[in-house]
């Protein structure tokens, strides 16, 4: 696992943005697991801007969903396909087309998930999924005890991720959904390169906890450290718990540039 820790949000969108723009170079059809939230708008935005500058060509990228709402209509403005449509792939200039998602509404939401679960390896897996973190420790919609080999499948919202959710919601709990479906823990890892960004002092707890503690399924996205290509980006306030500090500024400080994120 490699940690890198940059001065604020804004350094760390551009950041994690270069890194996907290199992988566009690379593989111009690249799939993009995206997060939702506040914490990976800087990313969208600075990608977007590379895009409308000509520093990369994102026609040809795929994106794909983390977790989405369970019954909430798919036009509803929160759900999670409403909202990466808005804030990543129509600013990529991209079509509906190219995005992949599960499908909250189905009569069926089990066998929405494994569809969902079996759509992503027969796309060619994900090449780079981008996550957030909980305040307790999850990734996705993976709460705390979460299976650590766990699929893609239905979840209860914890009451604390309800909290932390209902501003997107007008600040009113109950219009929250208490059920979602997301990517298990499983399925993450199975991303060819998984990329966190945590940012401000509210994180701090969960990121010292994720990079410098046992991998435990009480701290789902303490599974980064099983994976061979895993990269917490985190600003000095998501950092400032890390006993280690200055062990990862100075290993980054040394990192060959070719050797990119």
């Amino acid at each position: 696992m490699e940690v890198v820790i940059v001065p604020d949000a804004k350094a760390g969108g551009e950041l994690i943005a270069e890194a996907m723009a290199a992988l566009l170079r690379r593989k111009p059809d690249a799939l993009l697991g995206v997060a939702t939230g506040s914490t990976p708008l800087p990313v969208y935005e600075a990608l977007s801007a590379k895009v409308r500058s000509g520093a990369v060509d994102a026609s040809r990228a795929r994106v794909c969903q983390l977790d989405e709402y369970v019954g909430l209509p798919a036009d509803h403005p929160e759900s999670y396909r409403s909202v990466v449509l808005r804030e990543v792939v129509e600013p990529l200039g991209l079509t509906e087309e190219s995005f992949m998602g599960p499908d909250g509404t189905a009569e069926d939401v089990q066998a929405a998930c494994e569809e969902y679960d079996r759509a992503l390896p027969a796309a060619g897996g994900v090449d780079l999924q981008l996550l957030g973190i909980g305040t307790d420790g999850h990734i996705g919609f993976n709460e705390p005890c979460s299976s650590l080999a766990s699929r893609t499948r239905i979840k209860t919202l914890t009451e604390q991720t309800r909290v932390d959710n209902a501003r997107f919601f007008d600040g009113d709990i109950d219009q929250v959904p208490h059920h979602v479906i997301t990517q298990g823990i499983g399925t993450i890892l199975e991303a060819r390169h998984l990329v966190l960004l945590a940012t401000g002092e509210g994180k701090a707890d969960a990121v010292a906890a994720s990079v410098e503690g046992p991998v435990s399924a009480l701290v789902p996205a303490s599974a980064l450290q099983l994976h061979p290509h895993a990269t917490v980006v985190v600003d000095e306030a998501a950092a400032s718990k890390l006993k280690l500090a200055d062990y990862f500024r100075a290993t980054y400080a040394a990192k060959p540039a070719w050797q990119g994120l």
